[in-house]
């Protein structure tokens, strides 16, 4: 079809015989309308018995050509009572051009089945328009028509194709319940009002590429029979896909400023969001993903809500986003969560196979165009947070360089079997000394559960969160110590089976912290894990058993150098006694006791007995008697010695081992 000319050509004619009505120096062209029949003037400026003739010429299905005339709402009525179908008191008509009419009041089309062609390329509808109901077996064109006020196609019905390529509609522009059985071409078209597509259904090709919505969208209850094209569409407000049913949907490079709702939708075939930018909240709530292998990369200023969804194919899914929300999110397959500044909540996900959560350290790069993903909307750190594994199974969840310091395991199924690799970070214990006790919190990998109990049961919540204790969100859970160390024994026994052995070994300390303070637990063995943690941290911190390694051989050389050893070294004494006169002489030794030393301290505290002290204690570490002679306070005072400073230099040892362990 033979295009008009440009409207920005204002003294350029039409390419059809025209009226020229109204010509003169400043419009040297005058009307547009086409001529009517072999008539000299457009229907809107002939004379009334002419138009009163050609009107009652007119018959049902006759074909109508009105380009370029202004129309009138009682012109136009009159053409349609002109072509009025008995039968089905319709007006039924031909092939219909309005070709870049204008029409300057109402424009009614109502009912109105065009059995032909029907063109309203570069139209103009100055005020409101209505197509409801009307039928268009033909091919239906729209091109580059403008629609100023409000406009309805709601319940129509287009069988062939229909294009709107370019057109814009500043008023309200409403499609509900629109059938498109053949190609529906909506590129480059402006809504600056509202636009409804509410269960409309496209089942051909839907194009809305480059299309722009700068008010509220709503495809909720629409379907897409075989693909829908929304390449580089903007929309600019609230845009509603709830409920639709979206096959080959493909969204790259569309760009989403408010919150954008897919809630309930389902994705039978693949689907693209390369390059999506939701500037607010992205809602996936309920949504069906078939056969989807890519879910972006795509970019969110604020949440990406998948709770819900439905995966029923192998995917992998490529978001950068401030939140990331997959509660009861099932993934019937094979899954990857490639993610960026994301803080992610799993809980009560469904994994029926093996899960990958790993964040990613650079941007995604684009095929088209071929540059990296901006992430205007998000800055800081691009690490992954994950917040919750409560309900799921993790036997099949590996995780991959994630900060778990604020992530709550608490209903964690087969926690054990959970894979944590690269550098996953978990949550540490307060630094700084104790303001209110002169200890320092022994510096370990915590989880966030025991961070909360803390919390719970300090003297003073504010005290426990001066300490630098996590206080529990609204919804955590209250734990006791005894659930708690189920925790510290499913990751501890995770780590170890993936040789983690520094790490395991915190684990192994939180545990006994919860058991030492269940009190469900019999008092001898709390006893038994306060020493132990007192002597050494449960045998994993070698300076503290150092320290009292050190203590005790202080200690046992004190005493050495004061009680334990005798005044002077007995001499021993021989004697012998003739049993027969020249016949044998029986010696007999006599080592006289230990004399205890006498005098003041002071005077005891020498070179030489500190030197022997020193010896005796040195072999009491190593679980052997020096030989040395010890008054009975001494002797007491090496057993003692013997069998307690192997033991701390075992534990100080031990806890070194655990340390190097691979």
């Amino acid at each position: 079809m033979t295009s008009a000319a440009s409207p920005s050509s204002a003294n350029t004619p039409p390419h059809w015989h025209h009226c020229a009505h109204g010509t003169n120096v400043e419009d040297p062209v005058g009307c547009r309308g086409v001529l009517v029949g072999d008539r000299t003037a457009c229907l809107a400026h002939l004379e009334e018995s002419a138009r009163a003739a050609y009107l009652d010429a007119l018959e049902p299905g006759a074909d109508i050509d009105h380009r370029g005339t202004p129309f009138t709402s009682d012109l136009l009525d009159q053409v349609l009572n002109a072509v009025l179908d008995p039968t089905t008191d319709q007006p039924r008509v031909g092939r219909a051009r309005f070709d870049s009419a204008s029409f300057a009041t109402d424009a009614s089309f109502e009912r109105v089945s065009f059995s032909g062609d029907a063109s309203f390329e570069r139209a103009s509808f100055l005020g409101r328009a209505s197509f409801e109901t009307a039928s268009f077996p033909g091919t239906a064109l729209f091109e580059e028509a403008s629609f100023s006020g409000a406009v309805q196609f709601d319940q129509a019905s287009f069988s062939g194709k229909s294009r709107f390529v370019g057109a814009s509609f500043t008023g309200y522009a409403s499609f509900e319940g629109v059938s498109f059985s053949g190609v529906a071409d909506f590129s480059r078209v402006c809504f600056s009002s509202g636009a409804w597509f509410r269960e409309t259904a496209f089942s051909s090709a839907a194009h809305f590429g480059k299309a722009s919505f700068s008010d509220e969208a709503r495809f909720d209850g629409a379907t897409f029979s075989t693909s829908a094209w929304f390449v580089q569409a903007s929309f600019a407000d609230f845009t509603l896909f709830r409920g639709a049913s979206i096959s080959g949907a493909e969204f790259r490079n569309a760009s989403f400023a408010s919150d954008a709702w897919f809630d309930r939708a389902s994705f039978p075939d693949t689907v693209g969001f390369a390059g999506v930018c939701f500037s607010a909240d992205a809602h996936f709530d309920g949504a069906q993903f078939e056969a989807a292998k890519t879910v972006g990369p795509l970019v969110c200023g604020q949440r990406v809500i998948l709770d819900g969804a439905v995966f029923g194919q192998p995917v992998t899914l490529e978001i950068a986003a401030r939140q990331v929300s997959c509660a009861r999110t099932q993934w019937a397959s094979a899954a990857t969560l490639q993610l960026r500044y994301a803080e992610l909540d799993l809980r009560d996900a469904v994994l029926e196979w093996p899960a990958l959560v790993a964040a990613r350290p650079t941007p995604w790069t684009l095929p088209f165009p071929h540059a990296p993903l901006p992430e205007a909307p998000l800055s800081g750190d691009p690490g992954v947070r994950l917040s919750s594994l409560g309900g799921i199974d993790a036997a099949h969840l590996a995780l991959h360089d994630i900060d778990l310091s604020e992530c709550r395991f608490a209903g964690t199924v087969h926690l054990d079997q959970l894979k944590v690799d690269g550098w996953c970070t978990f949550a540490r214990t307060p630094t700084g000394w104790n303001r209110h006790f002169p200890w320092r919190w022994s510096p370990r990998n915590t989880v966030a559960e025991e961070h909360h109990w803390r919390s719970r049961n300090a003297p003073h919540p504010d005290q426990a969160t001066a300490q630098g204790w996590t206080p529990p969100p609204p919804d955590a859970p209250e734990l006791r110590p005894a659930a708690v160390a189920a925790l510290y024994r499913q990751l501890r026994k995770s780590l170890e089976d993936g040789r983690n052995e520094p790490d395991a070994a915190d684990f192994y300390y939180g545990e006994c912290e919860m058991r030492r303070h269940d009190t469900t637990r019999p008092r001898g063995e709390r006893a038994l894990l306060m020493a132990y943690w007192a002597l050494s941290g449960y045998g994993l911190r070698a300076t503290r058993a150092l320290a009292w390694l050190g203590a005790a051989m202080a200690a046992t050389i004190m005493v050495m150098v004061l009680w334990g050893l005798p005044a002077d070294d007995p001499k021993p004494t021989t004697t012998g006694r003739e049993v027969a006169v020249g016949q044998q002489v029986v010696l007999t030794t006599d080592t006289p006791d230990p004399v205890n030393p006498t005098g003041p301290l002071t005077e005891r505290a020498t070179t030489e007995r500190f030197e022997k002290a020193l010896r005796v204690v040195i072999n009491s570490v190593v679980f052997r008697s020096s030989g040395q002679d010890l008054t009975t306070a001494g002797t007491y005072t090496e057993m003692t010695s013997r069998l307690a400073e192997p033991i701390l230099l075992g534990l100080a040892v031990l806890a070194v081992r655990s340390r190097v362990k691979r």
